[in-house]
C-alpha cells in the first residue's frame, strides 16, 4: 500500500500563497489519479482537487478555482497544491489522497474512490 506524506502547510494571511507537496512511496505512481480534499473543524471532509494519472486532466471545487493549481512530477512521485489568494475560509487540514483503482478514465471526486490517505498538513488562514 502507497504511502503518502503532505507538507508545507502554515499560517499566511489572507491573501497569501502557499505550496503544498504530498510525496508518495511504492512504484507505479504514474497509474493512478490522485487529489487533495480538505477538512475544517466541524465540517466533513470536502474535495478541492484531483489531477488524472498523467497530469493531462485537473479538476477543482468551484470555491478555488482560478486560485489553487494542482499538479504532478510522476518522476518524484510527488503531487503540489499552489494555493494564491488564500482566503480565511480555505483554512483546514489539507489531505492527498490516490485513486483505489489504477488507469482510471474519469477523475473521481468522490472521497470514496480513494485510499491511502496522507496525515494531513494543516493551513490556517488569517483575516
Amino acid at each position: 500500500q502507497v504511502q503518502l506524506v503532505e507538507s508545507g502547510g502554515g499560517l499566511v494571511q489572507a491573501g497569501g500563497s502557499l505550496r503544498l507537496s504530498c510525496a508518495a512511496s511504492g512504484s507505479f505512481f504514474s497509474n493512478y489519479a490522485m487529489a487533495w480534499f480538505r477538512q475544517a473543524p466541524g465540517k466533513e471532509r470536502e474535495f478541492v482537487a484531483a489531477i488524472s494519472r498523467l497530469g493531462l486532466s485537473t479538476y477543482y471545487t468551484d470555491s478555488v478555482k482560478g486560485r489553487f493549481t494542482i499538479s504532478r512530477d510522476n518522476a518524484k512521485n510527488t503531487m503540489y497544491l499552489q494555493m494564491n489568494s488564500l482566503k480565511p475560509e480555505d483554512t483546514a487540514v489539507y489531505y492527498c489522497t490516490v485513486d483505489r483503482k489504477p488507469y482510471r478514465v474519469t477523475v473521481s471526486r468522490n472521497s470514496g474512490d480513494y485510499d491511502s490517505w496522507g496525515q494531513g498538513t494543516q493551513v490556517t488562514v488569517s483575516s
